[in-house]
């Protein structure tokens, strides 16, 4: 039977890290946001008011995988509640357990939450990508460990298949957006704007220089365009998520998984798309261009240059990642959605009231999508 260890400290946890990263090579489909490095940098800027319960699944003396969970308070209608889930916190599209056994992963990971002392009222695994890697696999052993699930819609999440020729992916678009990609395609090489793609091999391969002097461009980009004026204090240029956005910068060239699109006209950086890769797939997080050459059509250019290029490459899918979906809809193949999984605490009332209204509002989008 597996054994269950719970760390409940990023300094206690760094005993694992090799151990981690062993697990990570061997996880399907995963992203920078399931590396080590990542949480122990998340947590560094915003771990401050969350508790960490990151649970070691062991069978046979040897680590099978491993869970990383956070309890943090969040304010809903009814109140303060404490929620048991992933510290992905909307940084990236999907999370899941570590490691090559999800399923056996899963299984005692939820027995064990369900034996232990409860210090939450909500257990929401959010961000999971049913269709192409969970396969109800969360559901599933939740309902095993006596924890019922409520299955419900988190995100969605447009994506790209580039495992197609650009030509081909070109057909797929209507002939009005297909003209217009083409047009601008053909001014850029009028007017010498350069595309450059920076991927670092990772400091296995002696490749790991995070370009702070371009990333830096980027920055200061990012600044005078429209995310300079955006609410929501998660792009590149504010200043409570700059530090973050280095840190993980730095943890990305090192890894190897950074991806940073460039348009650049003579020597000046006009636009950039900020991006995280692994195995092929494309984490889509910033984009921004000058907003004083907003007739050369940047926002869609970038798009166009860097879809292009991944076409040209060896990469299969770019994640656009969910929110801003109507400047997504003329790139996207498909829409994936990202899956909230949650238990109710059958003695706390506010989680029971959630429940009813986390019900409540799934009827109505059913309703709506109907209508």
């Amino acid at each position: 039977m597996p054994e269950v260890i719970e760390i409940r400290s990023i300094e206690e946890l760094d005993a694992y890290r090799f151990q981690w990263r062993s697990l990570f090579a061997q996880t399907r489909q995963a992203s920078i946001f399931q590396t080590y490095d990542w949480l122990q940098t998340y947590w560094q800027h915003f771990g401050e008011d969350q508790q960490l319960r990151v649970l070691i699944v062991s069978s046979g003396g040897s680590i099978i995988g491993i869970l990383p969970l956070v309890v943090r308070r969040e304010q809903t209608r009814l109140g303060t509640m404490r929620v048991l889930t992933y510290p992905l916190a909307d940084w990236g599209s999907f999370f899941g357990p570590i490691g090559p056994n999800p399923t056996a992963t899963l299984l005692a990971s939820m027995q064990y939450i369900s034996r232990t002392k409860r210090d939450w009222d909500l257990l929401d695994l959010r961000w999971v990508d049913d269709a192409h890697v969970d396969h109800d696999r969360t559901s599933t052993t939740m309902q095993m460990a006596g924890l019922m699930p409520a299955k419900q819609v988190w995100k969605e999440i447009p994506v790209i298949d580039v495992s197609q020729s650009w030509d081909a992916y070109l057909a797929t678009r209507k002939s009005k957006n297909r003209q217009n990609i083409r047009r601008l395609l053909r001014r850029a090489e009028e007017r010498e704007i350069q595309f450059e793609r920076i991927r670092p091999l990772g400091s296995a391969f002696c490749d790991d220089d995070p370009q702070w002097e371009l990333y830096d461009k980027c920055v200061d980009l990012a600044a005078r365009s429209w995310q300079g004026t955006s609410t929501t204090g998660t792009t590149i240029s504010h200043e409570n998520v700059m530090g973050y956005f280095r840190d993980v910068h730095q943890i990305a060239a090192k890894r190897g998984m950074l991806d940073l699109s460039i348009l650049n006209q003579g020597k000046e950086t006009i636009a950039f798309g900020y991006n995280y890769h692994h195995e092929n797939y494309i984490q889509g997080m910033r984009v921004g261009y000058d907003s004083e050459k907003k007739n050369l059509g940047l926002g869609t250019l970038l798009y166009a240059t860097q879809l292009r290029d991944s076409c040209n490459r060896d990469d299969l899918q770019f994640d656009l990642g969910p929110g801003s979906l109507q400047a997504k809809q003329q790139w996207l193949s498909t829409m994936v959605q990202s899956w909230r999984i949650c238990h109710y605490s059958a003695t706390s009332l506010r989680s029971q009231a959630l429940r009813l209204k986390h019900w409540y509002s799934a009827r109505q989008r059913e309703k709506s999508a109907v209508a």
